[in-house]
């Protein structure tokens, strides 16, 4: 049986085509549909919301069509040379962008067989089909990954009731500034100044995936001596919980003789490992993405005043920020139904 009722399904980047089509080629139609929903008693108004059009622009076309007809719909000869490019020239730029590299106006006229253009007039084709920005890296990914994953889920969901799970990671904290876009007044541009030296400290954080409480630790190396100490920290954490399980990446530190000797020791604690390269699985990365920018464009005088400010960052957002940050709930660890499962617990 056919269904009652369809609906496109479009993507994003489809329904930016389609409205693009109805301002270029397919432009004359849809000045028709505008002359046809006016006659169905529609203002301008609602016809250029529906369409994407100003109601100025609405309403020039269905006065021209009162007074020519449809013959008026088409676009008038207009004065000037033609332009400068062949009709086709979008598609091979396009085409030609579509393999990542370091394109540049001056490469891509040379790919392109050097048109009979100047480099102003390729600039403009290229900015009609392409924008500046830069690429995204990625990481490799594991081929093993969904069913690492479905093996997380299987030991988080046969974890006792009142049980504890926690995502934990590492990252560096510098000082040296780290530098991000940001409004500035015109004529004006900020100047942070940069340590002679850079010193570096590392910062162990694992995030409660129902509450969103974050726990934190500043060493000033990440060796597995360091590691334990946050571990028993976790533990110290959760005294009730029958088992406090951290999941976490597949750092050296975290499979080293001395942890596996600790965590033979101390079996309350579970250690379970995502898989490699995949630090999109991890909520705790969302962390260290909102303190990096908490201290961006700053620049302190000692290694000292850094550390206070990433101490700063934890003390001013609380559980329920840092749970809107981290949205565990996107995250493959979780099995279904996870914040209602361990809610308790947390």
């Amino acid at each position: 049986m056919r269904p009652t009722h369809v609906y496109a399904n479009v993507s994003d980047e489809q329904y930016h085509l389609l409205l693009a089509s109805l301002h270029q080629q397919w432009r004359v139609a849809t000045r028709t549909v505008m002359v046809l929903l006016s006659a169905q008693g529609m203002t301008p108004a609602d016809i250029g919301d529906l369409l994407h059009y100003h109601p100025k622009t609405v309403r020039r076309w269905i006065i021209r069509h009162g007074g020519e007809g449809i013959g008026g719909l088409p676009d008038r000869p207009r004065p000037g040379r033609p332009r400068i490019g062949s009709p086709h020239l979008g598609q091979r730029i396009t085409a030609l962008l579509a393999s990542p590299k370091a394109w540049t106006t001056a490469r891509i006229w040379r790919a392109l067989g050097r048109p009979k253009i100047s480099l102003r007039t390729c600039y403009r084709r290229i900015r009609e089909q392409a924008r500046w920005c830069r690429p995204r890296l990625i990481a490799k990914g594991e081929p093993d990954r969904d069913q690492i994953c479905a093996d997380i889920r299987a030991r988080i969901s046969a974890l006792p009731a009142g049980s504890v799970v926690l995502a934990e990671d590492e990252t560096h904290l510098d000082l040296l500034a780290r530098v991000r876009a940001t409004w500035m007044p015109y004529g004006v541009r900020h100047r942070i100044m940069t340590p002679g030296t850079n010193r570096r400290r590392t910062v162990f954080g694992a995030v409660n995936l129902v509450t969103g409480m974050v726990h934190h630790h500043i060493a000033v190396k990440g060796v597995s001596v360091v590691f334990c100490y946050f571990l028993d920290m976790l533990l110290q954490a959760y005294p009730d919980a029958p088992v406090v399980a951290v999941v976490c990446d597949n750092g050296s530190v975290h499979h080293s003789k001395i942890t596996r000797r600790w965590l033979a020791a101390h079996p309350r604690l579970h250690l379970l490992h995502g898989a490699r390269y995949s630090p999109q699985d991890n909520p705790t990365e969302r962390v260290w993405a909102a303190m990096k920018a908490w201290i961006a464009n700053t620049a302190p005088a000692t290694i000292a005043d850094r550390v206070r400010q990433t101490h700063e960052l934890f003390r001013h957002h609380t559980p329920a920020q840092m749970l809107t940050t981290t949205a565990p709930w996107t995250s493959p660890w979780l099995p279904d139904g996870y914040g209602q499962d361990f809610r308790q617990a947390a």
